[in-house]
């Protein structure tokens, strides 16, 4: 017997394979393509051969989507994804590790436990990945969402993620670093875009630009979504080990100092990275407001493997006890 998200990712991936044969394409361009059909049931591409087009049609019957919960839809749907990624090099075409991604949205839920509504952001959205899994794991809660992206192809797949799941996401295919048409936000989620930023007109309206050259696209991110953030507002960021040893940490140190308060730092386990180098750390941050108090200890720890279930569980006895000590007014 198949698992549910084996079944899913076989329909996904089979129809995928026909789409790119068909519509001569990626097979992360066919994934979108399969997926939209899946949603509305029929295979919506004019190019496609009867007999490739009844093919289709009889495997999206084959499977109720009803059937899954939205996580089973969300892991098969990333396999696939993933499997599409594999063709393309581009840097930025990288995914939020699952583990990751859970345990972002088990912060997310113990900062915002005492809200019934929030809006929730994030500008590197890419594929929706990490953003629906944040999402799964707040049923009780009324979540207003947005994504941005400026790629083109992610943002189709993140738009179908987010059907085949009905969640209900505003999404920008946009440079998330111009100004956006998005009120600010009570949260903010992003596993920040690591590099250079290119255009250099734009960075120059940033407190965190470059003296001379381009500047980091990971901190221009970290000041945009400060800037798009309520007071008293949460950021959860995914990012670099290295982010305050760079040659510009200083500036993103005052920064983040003058214009929010630091909640937590949870450094992940270098194991789930290739070298020391790419390892990164989840740094919670709050915006400041007029009600807002800096905790008396920030959350400080190093992650033991996620697959590791007795060391984990006693990381999230931790964490649960810092609450608690906190209060946070949570």
């Amino acid at each position: 017997m198949h698992s549910p998200i084996e079944r899913l990712f076989s329909l996904f991936d089979q129809t995928a394979v026909i789409l790119q044969e068909e519509l001569r394409c990626t097979y992360l361009e066919a994934v979108a393509e399969t997926g939209e059909n899946f949603f509305y049931g029929d295979v919506l591409q004019e190019e496609v051969s009867e007999l490739n087009r009844k093919r289709l049609k009889n495997e999206y019957r084959q499977i109720q989507l009803e059937r899954f919960t939205n996580e089973e839809i969300r892991k098969a749907f990333q396999l696939a994804v993933l499997k599409g990624m594999k063709e393309h090099t581009q840097p930025h075409h990288q995914m939020t590790p699952d583990a990751v991604s859970l345990f972002l949205s088990y912060l997310v839920g113990k900062f915002m436990n005492r809200y019934f509504a929030f809006t929730i952001f994030d500008p590197a959205v890419g594929t929706a990945n990490l953003l629906t899994a944040v999402l799964n794991h707040l049923p009780e809660k009324q979540v207003k969402s947005y994504g941005g992206d400026i790629d083109d192809l992610l943002m189709k797949v993140a738009y179908v993620n987010a059907n085949l799941q009905k969640h209900s996401i505003h999404f920008f295919n946009q440079d998330s670093l111009q100004p956006l048409f998005v009120e600010p936000v009570d949260v903010v989620v992003c596993d920040l875009p690591i590099g250079y930023y290119p255009n250099d007109d734009n960075a120059s309206r940033f407190i965190l630009k470059a003296e001379k050259g381009h500047s980091y696209a990971h901190h221009l991110f970290i000041e945009q979504s400060v800037s798009y953030t309520k007071e008293g507002g949460y950021l959860f960021f995914l990012i670099p080990n290295s982010l305050f040893t760079s040659d510009q940490a200083d500036k993103l140190h005052s920064f983040v100092k003058e214009y929010t308060v630091v909640q937590g730092l949870l450094q992940l386990p270098l194991s789930m990275f290739k070298n020391e180098q790419a390892a990164k750390s989840i740094f919670i941050l709050q915006k400041k407001g007029s009600s807002v108090k800096p905790p008396k200890k920030a959350l400080l720890a190093e992650l033991p493997s996620f697959s590791n279930k007795q060391a984990m569980q006693g990381m999230m006895h931790k964490i649960d006890e810092w609450f608690t000590t906190e209060k946070q007014g949570l």
